[in-house]
């Protein structure tokens, strides 16, 4: 999965999102590092819908436009957490390397 997939459905994951409060709650949950644009977000969002992980959870029109909330199915809500713990193992692995590689008394920098 890639990491604007991963960021999308950890937005949603604490309650549905239209598309521009899923903008903007992935530029949070990534510090900022991350500044999804609309066509990277509904492409992304139309993957996650065909494979089952999110569905529209309802509709409204604001100011003429409609507005899409986006919900994770339970399908969604599962695959975020196996790859939260894949992620988490990487990571751990990747520390633990540099604990190893910063050691004083290794000989190495």
């Amino acid at each position: 999965m890639g990491e604007p997939a991963f960021l999308i459905l950890t937005a949603l994951a604490a309650e549905p999102k239209h598309g521009y409060a899923v903008i903007e709650d992935v530029r949070e949950i990534s510090g900022g590092q991350v500044r999804l644009h609309t066509g990277t977000l509904y492409s992304v969002l139309d993957r996650l819908r065909e494979s089952g992980l999110i569905e529209v959870e309802r509709e409204e029109i604001v100011q003429s436009r409609l507005r899409r909330y986006y919900r994770l199915t339970g399908a969604g809500r599962e695959r975020l957490a196996v790859e939260t713990a894949r992620l988490r193992r990487n990571a751990d692995a990747a520390a633990a390397r540099l604990a190893v590689r910063l050691m004083p008394g290794t000989g190495a920098a």
